[in-house]
């Protein structure tokens, strides 16, 4: 028997997300004011601060930078994700859920904790290499990547829950290999809940600034940092500008991974 929201219940939630969401609107006329500084746009409306952010090579720089970052440590992060979520609940230790709960340390450890931890292991690597190091794109992409492993670590494990595990056993039985229930077994099962993993692991990265800052100085300078930068040294209203960009494109990802995760549902 299926339950229908009552018109009272659609109203309070959107209501709260209309609540939720009013940050976000008021962030898009102020893009468009004419003025140099913050402000509402009052009876002209000015697409400067798009131009601005088209003529400055800093933000173009740093938004692809920000993008190879977010690919290389979301990538990195579901794969170990998939790993340890597939260990655990395919051999299921012992010691099980004493490794689940190390693995997920860095989302309860305060983040200047694990921000100064990985400045010191990123400065120790300078010393013998100039890929993985301190202010290197790549250094930081492990740093995103051992912060938004949990988070994809979790995702993959909701995913591997709602799995029966007769199918596995089954394909056991029948003698097939780990390799064989991994790719043909579990993996098409489960595809959706990696891709959910690897997408939340590129938005945390593509936002992160906290550790950022201190990993980072004059060389890999993220979106995030540029933003941050600008508030701090000039409140530049193409700060504005970018989040309306990066709003209209979250939105877009969004609405076409529920499109998609739609379709696929409605064929099986």
């Amino acid at each position: 028997m299926s339950m229908k929201p009552t018109p009272i219940a659609v109203f309070l939630a959107f209501a709260v997300a209309l609540f939720l969401l009013l940050p976000l609107i008021a962030v898009v006329p102020v893009s468009f004011t004419p003025a140099r500084f913050l402000s509402m746009p009052a009876d002209v409306w000015s697409l400067r601060h798009y131009q601005a952010l088209l003529d400055n090579p800093a933000w173009l720089q740093s938004i692809w930078l920000s993008l190879r970052i977010g690919i290389l440590s979301s990538v990195i992060a579901t794969l170990l994700a998939l790993m340890f979520s597939l260990g655990i609940w395919m051999f299921r230790p012992w010691f099980g859920s004493l490794l689940f709960g190390f693995v997920l340390l860095p989302m309860v450890a305060p983040p200047v904790v694990s921000a100064i931890t990985l400045y010191f292991f990123l400065t120790t690597l300078s010393k013998v290499n100039d890929v993985v190091a301190y202010d290197t794109w790549v250094g930081v992409a492990i740093a995103h990547a051992v912060m938004i492993a949990p988070f994809a670590v979790v995702m993959v494990t909701v995913a591997l829950a709602q799995v029966d595990r007769r199918i596995d056993l089954a394909a056991r039985g029948f003698g097939a290999s780990v390799n064989q229930r991994i790719f043909k077994i579990i993996l098409p099962n489960i595809k959706f809940g990696v891709f959910t993993a690897f997408f939340l692991s590129f938005v945390l990265s593509w936002e992160e600034i906290g550790v950022t800052l201190f990993i980072t100085s004059v060389d890999a300078v993220t979106l995030p940092r540029m933003m941050w930068m600008g508030l701090r040294d000039n409140i530049d209203p193409a700060i504005a500008a970018i989040s309306v960009i990066l709003i209209v494109i979250v939105i877009s990802v969004i609405l076409a991974k529920t499109a998609v995760t739609f379709k696929f549902s409605k064929k099986s």
